[in-house]
């Protein structure tokens, strides 16, 4: 029996998943990207599940999930290429629509509880060397033909490096952000509307005042502070498209991305002595677990150190 993967649930399950999802975002626990990725993830296994039965799935059919229910959807995917980081994610967004179902009444998360999530290897953030990532910055408006998104792309990434930010928050940024040049902080709403306080270098309000002074659109209000060259919101391609310009004027490695200067922040920071709870809190990291993979970095960069400078290493 051929059943169109388009419709992938009945009725009554596709309305419990609606109102799964807008639950977590009238709660703000879940941001527009992580509430994409559970919808995504949810619905591949309602596939899934599909093409299995031969029909949509059902309600019960989640009733009583056992593990190697999911063992097998973990392993269909596996077999299209998804790799291990890829399918905890959407184990976890499975667990949480679960979870939405067991508090009705209309599923147990036994099962999936009992699942480990595929283990990764892990790699490591790919920090620039500090004199690349300042490179970075003072380089960026090289190759623009417009002062003014010149000025632009030097803002944005030296906002990437002085701040340890994400480009989502970056280009979030309001029109009215920054205005003030004796300002010693900016508020930043991170993943889940989490706010969270991060100093400001002279560097970094010199830098946008110069694009605020250039930018020919109005940057008052909350309109966007960092914009196209037709005067919408800056996207991020754009700024992605700039560093891998910036890449082969530089000699960087593909690795040079504008999430690196997020990297090279923290790195930096802990190499010069920060310590892990502050730059947890300057990354807005929820668990500090996320914030020790960069002192594997600076492990790595101390033993390179190491190796090329001591005299024994040498011989």
């Amino acid at each position: 029996m051929t059943t169109s993967l388009l419709v992938h649930g009945e009725p009554a399950l596709l309305a419990r998943k609606a109102e799964w999802l807008e639950r977590l975002a009238a709660g703000g626990r879940a941001s527009p990207q992580t509430l994409a990725a559970y919808e995504r993830d949810v619905r591949q296994f309602l596939v899934f599940l599909t093409r299995h039965e031969g029909r949509p799935a059902r309600l019960a059919d989640l009733a009583d999930l056992r593990p190697a229910d999911l063992r097998a959807f973990l392993a269909d995917r596996r077999r299209e290429g998804v790799g291990a980081r890829s399918l905890g994610r959407g184990l976890a967004g499975l667990r949480s629509f679960l979870r939405h179902l067991e508090r009705e009444g209309l599923a147990s998360t036994a099962g999936a509880s009992a699942l480990r999530a595929p283990r990764h290897g892990g790699s490591l953030p790919r920090p620039l060397s500090p004199v690349d990532a300042l490179s970075v910055t003072e380089e960026a408006g090289a190759m623009a033909t417009e002062p003014w998104i010149s000025a632009r792309n030097v803002a944005v990434l030296t906002l990437l490096y002085g701040c340890g930010l994400r480009i989502s928050e970056a280009l979030g940024l309001p029109g009215n952000a920054l205005a003030d040049p004796r300002a010693r902080s900016i508020a930043v709403a991170g993943k889940g509307g989490k706010e969270r306080l991060v100093p400001l270098l002279p560097a970094v309000l010199a830098a946008v005042a110069d694009y605020r002074r250039l930018c020919p659109f109005d940057l008052t209000g909350e309109a966007p502070l960092f914009r196209g060259a037709r005067g919408g919101p800056l996207r991020p391609q754009i700024v992605q498209r700039e560093m891998a310009r910036l890449r082969g004027l530089l000699g960087l490695p593909e690795s040079a991305t504008p999430h690196a200067l997020r990297h090279s922040f923290a790195t930096h920071l802990l190499a010069a002595g920060g310590d892990l709870r502050t730059i947890q809190d300057l990354l807005g990291h929820a668990s500090l677990s996320t914030t020790q993979a960069y002192t594997a970095v600076d492990s790595v960069r101390l033993m390179a150190v190491y190796e090329n400078a001591h005299p024994r290493a040498r011989r």
